[in-house]
């Protein structure tokens, strides 16, 4: 089992290499995990994996639909099989191949795309990751994972592979990760952890964008609203009991998300919230729908105002607290 001291120490690394890091330790006690990759073993840790565990690894290729069909067929045969390749290509190039032959089937197999949102910088929209959710949400039988940090994404990881049914983990954040979780804390699949207390309003934050809604409900401290934060890491199944609580309560929600605004957390809360039929205001930040001038990491989120005081003005200028 991973522990939370053992996580902590690849902070520094970044969420994908932690991922490889964390399979390498998982190996030798589970002996049915495969691990398939589109030619990308050192962009997403895996280079030691791969050498101290040869028979469990296979290298595809740039080849990210063949990658599936080959995950499809080893998961059939009774293996926990991990899929890598960069995020866009992880998600849209292989979209037909996931829903039919990994949703389909209901098979063990989790997709991971590495360098998601906006990671990949300058490399530019064509390498940007920020569509998976709503992609991936309209699957049946797809679980979709988000991490925060790189303790969480070890957690998750390992947690993963004792799930059944496909699912689609979402590493975005670039080396040096800010750490979100500094103690040992509990963490299951489908349930929000609660990380900040506060009357006024609700922050419900999934990946790096969990650290900047930490960060801007400490702003709003300051302005005298007090705000609470939840990390999502878990898109689908979402934390229904989580927004009918909220519901209840009649706390306004805001969610923050390094993805589009379209089809993303956002769109599941609000889902949610209309099947219920609720009065309370929701605000969704994220990544507008339109093609960015393409700059370093700090430089995309900052165009999209997902930064601190960004945040938290965008939730005074919608005046959500009465």
């Amino acid at each position: 089992m991973i522990n939370q001291a053992a996580a902590m120490q690849w902070s520094r690394i970044g969420s994908r290499k932690t991922f490889g890091t964390v399979l390498a330790n998982l190996a030798e006690s589970h002996p049915e995990l495969m691990v398939l990759a589109a030619d990308v073993a050192s962009s997403s840790g895996l280079v030691e994996f791969s050498q101290t565990y040869p028979a469990q690894f296979l290298n595809v290729g740039i080849a990210e639909q063949n990658m599936i069909g080959v995950a499809a067929g080893l998961a059939n045969e009774g293996y926990k099989v991990f899929a890598v390749s960069f995020a866009p290509f992880a998600s849209m190039r292989c979209y037909e191949m996931i829903r039919t032959y990994l949703g389909y089937m209901n098979l063990d197999v989790t997709v991971v795309g590495i360098a998601s949102g906006f990671s990949m910088g300058v490399c530019g929209n064509t390498h940007f990751g920020l569509e998976e959710f709503s992609l991936m949400r309209s699957i049946p039988n797809m679980k979709i994972l988000s991490p925060a940090d790189c303790s969480e994404t070890a957690k998750l990881t390992e947690e993963l592979l004792s799930c059944h049914g496909p699912a689609y983990l979402r590493l975005t954040g670039i080396e040096g990760n800010p750490v979100v979780y500094k103690e040992e804390y509990e963490l299951t699949i489908g349930k929000a952890i609660p990380h900040r207390s506060g009357g006024d309003l609700a922050f419900l934050a999934t990946g790096t964008m969990v650290y900047e809604a930490v960060r801007a409900a400490k702003v709003l401290d300051k302005e005298g609203i007090s705000a609470a934060v939840y990390d999502v890491h878990t898109i689908k199944p979402l934390d229904q009991e989580l927004i009918y609580a909220l519901n209840r309560q009649h706390t306004p929600i805001v969610t923050v998300e390094e993805h589009m605004l379209s089809g993303g957390l956002g769109s599941a809360v609000a889902d949610v919230l209309m099947a219920c039929q609720s009065p309370v205001r929701l605000l969704k930040l994220g990544i507008p729908e339109e093609f960015l001038k393409a700059g370093d990491y700090r430089y995309m989120l900052n165009q999209c105002g997902l930064n601190p005081r960004a945040i938290a003005a965008a939730v005074k200028e919608a005046d959500l607290v009465c």
